[in-house]
């Protein structure tokens, strides 16, 4: 499934997000395209509310959703991301 999400800054957001997903049961391979906003994952449909959830709650909401219209808190929320996935890679 391909969502579109705020926020997505770097290789450390991409990172974040690769992780958390993967906590997510049911969910298969995870893929970021930081440039274009756009996370493509291999699970069920059903999933979908769940894993926008999860994304929401990371500081990543679906574009045009409520949350990403109140995206303030979210974008604290990614820089944290941002950061911890760096602190990741070192």
């Amino acid at each position: 499934m391909r969502i579109e999400v705020e926020n997505i800054k770097c290789g450390g957001c991409a990172g974040s997000i690769r992780k958390g997903l993967a906590a997510v049961d049911g969910v298969g391979s995870v893929e970021v395209d930081i440039e274009g906003g756009v996370v493509e994952v291999q699970a069920s449909d059903d999933l979908r509310p769940e894993i926008t959830r999860k994304l929401s709650s990371m500081g990543y909401p679906e574009t045009g959703s409520v949350q990403g219209l109140k995206s303030a808190g979210a974008k604290a929320r990614s820089f944290v991301s941002c950061a911890v996935g760096r602190m990741d890679k070192e």
